[in-house]
């Protein structure tokens, strides 16, 4: 093992790590300014660079849009042979670059001020020609690059990507935004799924197994058979959930003429239930903080407690939640 190479790694991140501190320290005004600007925005946000702060500037954009801020990214030196068209008097400019004096930005921040556009810029130096063509310009610290000589953007291209991210975080906050948004604009993917309701994965109907307090743990039994989720659930007179009987509840009985009894004898009360429009993700949460595998969804918008279907933790392996 070359300890050389790991300290070298090491010194980058730890490098790096400073420079995040720094730029967290240096949040303030400017930066509250610019959230609420893209709050504001009525159309789309603009976000355009070249070379390394173009590849995070497609990331930017891609977090905007993710987290419900209508976004897009224009490469900076096609915006000058055409592509300005996509650009609409409605919209925020987020320009990026780390000198500031990149020539590609020119077309884009004079297309800007014809239409009266706002301009966000993220750059290195409040001087810089990007910066006083700016409304709001986010100056990242000044903590050098980790590359030893200095020159290759690594350092730089972290911080202005943490610096999005604290944006888009920053806005969706500000605007209230919820898992169940998100799954609007994420349906796809491993993430999709757990964003996705319990009511599209439940079984409901004559697929969940219910009894009566008074029926007898024989007839329990073959419904939990039945079903194949090891459990039947106990309603009340007012046909709500009182109670389930397990696996586990016929064990602890199994001394006390079990086949003698009835369900209120061996039933356990008030159980854990679950919301419909609770997440999958949330689901398998709470599978696991209860060590339970099932759960019984019901209306939780009302006094009753009405059953409305059955959740199996192999319910989330169908859906690619786990």
């Amino acid at each position: 093992m070359n300890k050389t190479i790991i300290q070298k790694g090491r010194d980058v991140l730890a490098h790096e790590v400073k420079g995040l501190l720094a730029l967290a320290d240096s949040l303030g005004e400017l930066f509250e300014s610019a959230v609420k600007t893209i709050a504001e925005t009525k159309g789309r946000l603009i976000v355009s660079g070249v070379g390394k702060s173009g590849h995070v500037g497609r990331k930017m954009a891609a977090t905007f849009a993710s987290t419900g801020q209508p976004a897009f990214f224009v490469h900076a030196a096609e915006a000058g042979h055409g592509d300005l068209g996509m650009i609409t008097k409605d919209d925020t400019l987020l320009l990026i670059s780390y000198s500031g004096e990149a020539n590609e930005l020119h077309s884009l921040f004079h297309y800007a001020h014809r239409l009266q556009l706002p301009i966000i810029s993220i750059t290195s130096k409040n001087t810089s020609l990007l910066a006083t063509h700016s409304n709001i310009t986010l100056v990242l610290p000044d903590v050098g690059e980790a590359c030893p000589m200095g020159l290759a953007p690594t350092t730089s291209t972290t911080l202005t990507m943490a610096l999005g991210d604290a944006l888009a975080v920053a806005l969706l906050s500000l605007r209230g935004f919820t898992k169940q948004d998100f799954n609007t604009f994420h349906p796809g993917g491993n993430l999709g799924h757990q964003l996705r309701s319990i009511k599209d994965f439940m079984h409901h109907g004559d697929r969940v197994p219910l009894a009566q307090p008074n029926t007898p743990i024989t007839e329990c039994l073959m419904r939990m058979s039945s079903s194949g989720f090891g459990c039947v659930g106990i309603l009340d007179e007012n046909a709500c959930l009182s109670g389930i009987i397990t696996d586990g509840d016929l064990r602890r009985h199994i001394s006390d003429n079990l086949l003698q009894l009835k369900a209120s004898d061996v039933m356990t009360k008030d159980p854990v239930t679950i919301a419909p429009d609770v997440l999958m993700g949330d689901a398998l949460a709470l599978f696991e903080k209860k060590s339970i595998t099932n759960v019984f969804v019901v209306d939780q918008t009302r006094a009753k407690n009405n059953v409305l279907g059955i959740l199996h933790l192999h319910d989330c392996l169908r859906g690619k939640i786990i």
